[in-house]
């Protein structure tokens, strides 16, 4: 099992990612008039960026590493540092910006936002070299972003009327999916200094964690945009199942 996930992590990650993106593809028309659609921009975006970050493999596999070899970019931290931490980060605060209604709490999003653009902006301007590093700052900065605006979501809901059908909104899904997420991956980013080849035991650790996140992720993610669709006699802003 541990050498046929060795072999084959990329693939079936990328595979996981590749469902909700295709039936996002699929079921576009169903919520293009809605703030799903970026959702599923990001959908997409994902699949794209789990094939691209795939590269030290892929120049291994074809004799070209020596390309990248004794370089910043030989591993792939960094890539998805940037690419995913923030866009992540992007997708949630502009979603649940959209769709909170209360002005102070969407301020309270709009300037946190900002906050966490400026501290990664920073950091990478005085320490550019540790983005390259397995622990970086910037996906601990994500995670608290993240999490505010997914506290601020659930707040709202609570204090009103959506509470009554809250369980058939996709937003509601979509939130409670990467709260799960986000507090079991949490823990696992303050030891990425052991996610190195001489600890093969941590990380093959780390590796079925995250294979067991990602099929609860992508696959929840898929069923949500199977069995929600939009809701318009109030607000095309409202998704119901």
């Amino acid at each position: 099992m541990d050498e046929f996930l060795k072999s084959n992590y990329g693939f079936i990650t990328s595979l996981l990612e590749f469902i909700p993106a295709i039936l996002g593809v699929i079921l576009f028309g169903r919520y293009k008039n809605t703030t799903v659609k970026f959702i599923i921009y990001f959908l997409i975006y994902v699949f794209f960026i789990e094939l691209i970050g795939g590269y030290p493999k892929f120049l291994r596999n074809i004799g070209y590493f020596y390309l990248i070899e004794g370089t910043l970019i030989e591993r792939n931290h960094w890539w998805y540092t940037i690419f995913w931490w923030i866009g992540l980060s992007t997708i949630v605060a502009y979603v649940n910006y959209q769709i909170v209604g209360e002005k102070r709490l969407k301020k309270i999003i709009k300037y946190a936002y900002g906050l966490y653009l400026l501290q990664v902006v920073l950091y990478v301007i005085f320490n550019f070299k540790s983005i390259f590093s397995p622990e970086s700052f910037i996906s601990i900065a994500s995670l608290w972003i993240v999490m505010l605006c997914i506290i601020i979501y659930f707040f709202e809901t609570l204090n009103s009327d959506k509470i009554v059908l809250f369980f058939k909104s996709f937003y509601f899904y979509f939130n409670s999916i990467f709260f799960v997420w986000i507090l079991v991956i949490m823990p696992l980013e303050f030891f990425q200094d052991y996610f190195i080849k001489e600890d093969w035991n941590y990380v093959l650790f780390k590796w079925k964690i995250h294979l067991t996140l990602n099929i609860f992720l992508y696959l929840s993610l898929a069923v949500a945009l199977i069995f929600c669709s939009p809701e318009n006699k109030l607000s095309i802003e409202n998704e119901y199942c």
